[in-house]
């Protein structure tokens, strides 16, 4: 891609405020719409079981249409195209709550998710062309603030919640705020264009090897956060029988430390290095995962859990800004990561639940431990992403 002249350090500063509040206007989404969503299934009138299947929804449309953002971009600029998903994504937390019945809500989480993704991608590689302008890790905090987003949206629907508002309301003027928010963050993003000789991405292409890999070793670290975002909360209950407010806090305490973790974790990166850092992190979440499943009360295991985040957070980010840097086709290769790890997160929680059914959440447990100790074994494939590859004002490498 062509891209804007040589920016200096404040204008990249710039750049980079804007790219990170997009990430937490994009997880704000994800915040608002979790925590209504028992209201929208009593609305639509579903059942557990085909509230289940809607909530796949979004995942299966994210894996479908996430290679559509870079023939997006291609056509339209970095910067115009993120403006467009992102306003695509935020209108539609307004859709859900809409939904009268389990058809519905399933075609209406398709859209969500499909608009979730192909954001999601556009955001996530002008992010690793931020990183490489800059010359320092900011992949890690751009997640971080995403996590912020969340922790936000949540509490906002929380309040929406408990005051009793009607969801379509909370949403309807949640995703007409966050649209202006996103409106006005894409305006301070790197406008990055393709050359007029540059060929077009395919619409739909299989993920380069080189994704395929780098998406196993996030394949993990997103198996151990679902499974731990999910599970952690019944594990207190029904393995140590606490109470519901301490395995309720465990969850969030586990929330807060991911967001931390992710918050802090660059400098960790420029440091060490991206491989030495995922390596540490998967020793320290292997280590929490045995604490979990050999805790002898609850204080133990909210420790082991609190060790997984803190070991699993900075590996998605990272798995990115490797996929970004490891071919011509930036966009193609981070939604071939993105495909991968949003599938580690479908079937994460049904696989813990699975096992347990078969054995005991204990066994599941063993299993996370297992793929935590992946982490470092497969830690070298991120090398790419140890280090930005471009030093402030050169010139910058051709995106997709």
């Amino acid at each position: 891609m062509e891209a804007e002249p040589a920016l200096d350090q404040r204008q990249l500063k710039r750049a980079r405020i804007a790219v990170a509040a997009v990430f937490c206007v994009h997880g704000a989404v994800t915040g608002n719409f979790a925590t209504r969503v028992p209201w929208i299934q009593e609305h639509a009138g579903v059942s557990a079981g085909q509230l289940g299947l809607a909530l796949a929804f979004p995942a299966i449309g994210s894996s479908l249409l996430m290679p559509l953002s870079g023939a997006i971009t291609h056509r339209f600029g970095a910067r115009n195209a993120l403006r467009g998903l992102l306003a695509l994504w935020t209108l539609g937390l307004a859709l859900p709550a809409l939904a009268p019945n389990v058809y519905t809500l399933c075609a209406v989480l398709f859209v969500y998710g499909a608009s979730s993704g192909m954001a999601d991608v556009a955001m996530n590689a002008l992010g690793v062309e931020t990183e490489n302008r800059l010359g320092r890790s900011i992949m890690s905090s751009l997640h971080g603030m995403w996590s912020v987003g969340a922790l936000i949206g949540s509490a906002a629907g929380t309040l929406a919640a408990h005051l009793g508002t009607d969801a379509r309301l909370h949403h309807a003027v949640a995703a007409a705020a966050l649209t202006v928010l996103g409106l006005v963050a894409c305006q301070g993003v790197l406008d990055l264009r393709s050359a007029p000789d540059e060929e077009p991405p395919p619409r739909f292409a299989l993920p380069p090897k080189s994704a395929l890999i780098i998406g196993l070793v996030g394949f993990c670290a997103v198996f151990a956060e679902g499974a731990s975002l999910d599970w952690s909360a019944v594990y207190l209950r029904d393995v140590l029988d606490t109470s519901a407010g301490t395995a309720a806090a465990c969850t969030t305490g586990f929330t807060l430390t991911m967001a931390v973790a992710r918050l802090m974790g660059d400098k960790g990166v420029d440091r060490f290095g991206a491989v030495r850092t995922v390596r540490a992190g998967g020793l320290l979440a292997t280590l929490g995962g045995v604490l979990v499943v050999w805790a002898p009360g609850a204080a133990v295991a909210m420790g082991g859990f609190a060790m997984m985040g803190l070991g699993v957070a900075v590996v998605v980010p990272l798995a990115f800004a490797a996929a970004g840097r490891s071919g011509p086709r930036p966009s193609q290769a981070i939604a071939g990561v993105a495909t991968i790890t949003y599938t580690s997160g479908l079937v994460a929680p049904s696989a813990i639940g699975g096992v347990a059914d078969l054995t005991s959440l204990m066994v599941s447990f063993g299993l996370v431990t297992v793929l935590a100790l992946g982490l470092v074994a497969g830690a070298r494939v991120l090398r790419a992403g140890a280090r930005p590859r471009e030093a402030v004002g050169a010139a910058p490498a051709r995106q997709s």
